[in-house]
């Protein structure tokens, strides 16, 4: 018997939608593509990632999680499918679903535009042709991580970029992006009370200042974020807070630094920002 319990029909009106990211490779390309467009809704949504659905049995599968979550809310899932074959989005376009086929959405209008057959293969956009470009991502990488939050002075010429701040302004996570994405060697550094007495950068970097970029955060924001780490602590406390940041933007300020303020900004916005100053040429 159906259960016609107003609050239960509520509860499903109110439920967050549930998005499914489906691929033959590893989603991230339709994961991507789909939150940029959910990101132009004011709501939440679960998502769901279904890598590798490369066989029939794969896709039925597929099928059968879709279904299952449409019958459990009452509400269509959503799908972005990035599957090549035919033959395998054929099977999940059958689900219980808002289904919406990137590939063929553009692959087609493309193949008669260009009067030109794609290849359908599957995983083209992470062939090997691309193995240069990979390797010096896990180079960069590397690079990152050896040099994150002023542990290592080896190497620094070959840096891309060195980001500066103080602790928890968001240099680590930007290091990392810009490296993962990019292939941007990014070392980053701590600008900490000593730097502040002595009014100079931390001594193993003037030789590379023209490298340099620098990350500022509103007081209250790096309070709240210290205080995750360190509750109560006089670090975390929002006098020191204001002090460490007016101090480290005084000095960005004197030493010619260019800076933004990550308060407000996600890591995507930061690591265009800095591209886009430092021209470097692996920004494409």
């Amino acid at each position: 018997m159906q259960n016609h319990n107003p609050e239960h029909f509520s509860s499903i009106a109110t439920a967050a939608p549930t998005v499914f990211f489906v691929s033959d490779g590893t989603g991230i390309t339709a994961e991507t593509f789909g939150n940029a467009v959910l990101s132009q809704f004011d709501l939440s949504f679960q998502k769901v990632r279904l890598p590798f659905i490369d066989t029939i049995t794969k896709a039925h599968d597929a099928v059968r999680k879709i279904n299952d979550t449409f019958t459990i809310s009452g509400k269509r899932p959503i799908v972005f499918s990035t599957l090549v074959k035919s033959e395998l989005s054929s099977v999940v376009r059958r689900s219980q679903s808002m289904y919406m086929d990137l590939i063929q959405t553009f692959v087609d209008p493309l193949e008669k535009e260009l009067e030109v057959k794609s290849t359908h293969t599957v995983g083209r956009s992470h062939n090997i042709v691309d193995s240069e470009a990979y390797k010096n991502r896990i180079e960069a990488i590397n690079f990152s991580l050896a040099h994150d939050d002023g542990q290592s002075h080896k190497n620094l010429s070959t840096a891309d970029v060195i980001l500066v701040g103080v602790s928890r302004s968001g240099k680590t996570p930007t290091s990392l992006y810009l490296a993962m994405q990019y292939g941007i060697k990014a070392a980053n550094y701590p600008l900490i009370p000593d730097d502040f007495e002595r009014g100079k950068l931390p001594s193993s970097l003037p030789p590379y200042k023209n490298k340099i970029f620098g990350l500022s955060i509103a007081a209250e924001r790096l309070s709240e974020i210290r205080n995750e780490r360190l509750p109560g602590s006089k670090y975390a406390s929002i006098e020191n807070c204001r002090y460490e940041i007016n101090e480290a933007e005084r000095m960005m300020k004197r030493e010619g630094i260019r800076w933004l303020s990550s308060t407000t900004k996600s890591i995507e916005e930061i690591s265009t920002t800095i591209l886009q100053e430092i021209k470097n040429e692996k920004r494409s």
